[in-house]
């Protein structure tokens, strides 16, 4: 299993968190692996094998070949169907906002084809290019040659809204909207209607997966930790508090997360910053 990231051209980088690149040999009898909330938009092609989406524990779609995965709030499992080879382009929760007309809030909990979302020209480039490009570096100026073309027509989202991200982020998911909004408290009803429409979450449910993430790399990098001393650094109110934040965006107890092997991929994509 091979995982790698890559930065952007520093004009989109208030854009984009990461392009990254996983690449799996395919196997006889492969586990179902857990897709969790990290914060974050995907734009994701895949360029070997189908993958399929577990709809409940039998039932299941093959993913789009080239895709959109808005916020995830509920864990949802993939399989792949044979070797994987995934090209993908990591959003901030603003960063697509700025491309598409389509409110976020209807990507939530879900993997659309990339046709649904973008333009036909943009979509139908994308996806022919990234696949005759023959490796990663390729695929990124395809990428971003397209996404600068798109960026010229439109306008910068809210700087309110980009703020509030970035403080949340800084912060590693532990401001409230009300101490963000200290110093302009009649903004704060105005920020939840474009946290809505423009980023698909509430700031509020923003945070907590920021939060979670800090604690599941802590978890991740730190395996001889105590529940309590994760808690305590993440800034949970107790260790309780952290359980149920964890068993609510991954489906699974942080003590049980080990044995686990439905964690094997996130496990290695979100070890890292």
């Amino acid at each position: 299993m091979n995982y790698q990231t890559f930065v952007p051209h520093k004009d989109l980088s208030d854009f984009i968190k990461c392009y990254w690149t996983l690449e799996v040999s395919a196997e006889p009898n492969p586990e179902k692996q857990r897709a969790i909330a990290d914060g974050y938009i995907e734009m994701i092609f895949h360029l070997a094998e189908d993958v399929k989406s577990y709809t409940d524990e039998q039932g299941y779609t093959l993913q789009p070949r080239a895709m959109i995965l808005g916020h995830t709030i509920k864990p949802f499992f993939f399989e792949p169907t044979g070797n994987v080879d995934t090209f993908a382009v990591k959003f901030f929760p603003y960063g697509l906002a700025n491309i598409i007309q389509c409110p976020l809030k209807d990507l939530t909990d879900k993997v659309l084809p990339l046709h649904q979302i973008f333009d036909k020209n943009f979509s139908q480039k994308a996806t022919l290019q990234i696949n005759q490009a023959t490796n990663t570096q390729q695929r990124i100026s395809v990428i971003e040659s397209l996404l600068f073309e798109m960026l010229s027509q439109k306008k910068i989202s809210d700087c309110i809204v980009k703020n509030t991200i970035d403080m949340l982020f800084a912060t590693k998911g532990n401001s409230s909207v009300s101490s963000l909004l200290k110093e302009t408290p009649n903004y704060q009803r105005q920020l939840q209607r474009k946290f809505s429409q423009k980023i698909g979450l509430t700031p509020k449910q923003l945070g907590k997966i920021i939060r979670l993430q800090t604690a599941l790399r802590m978890l991740l990098n730190n395996p001889t930790d105590k529940l309590y001393h994760i808690a305590y650094d993440a800034d949970y109110y107790d260790q309780a508090h952290f359980i149920r934040d964890f068993k609510e965006f991954t489906g699974i107890c942080p003590k049980t997360f080990w044995k686990d092997t439905s964690m094997e991929v996130a496990s290695l994509m979100y070890a890292k910053e």
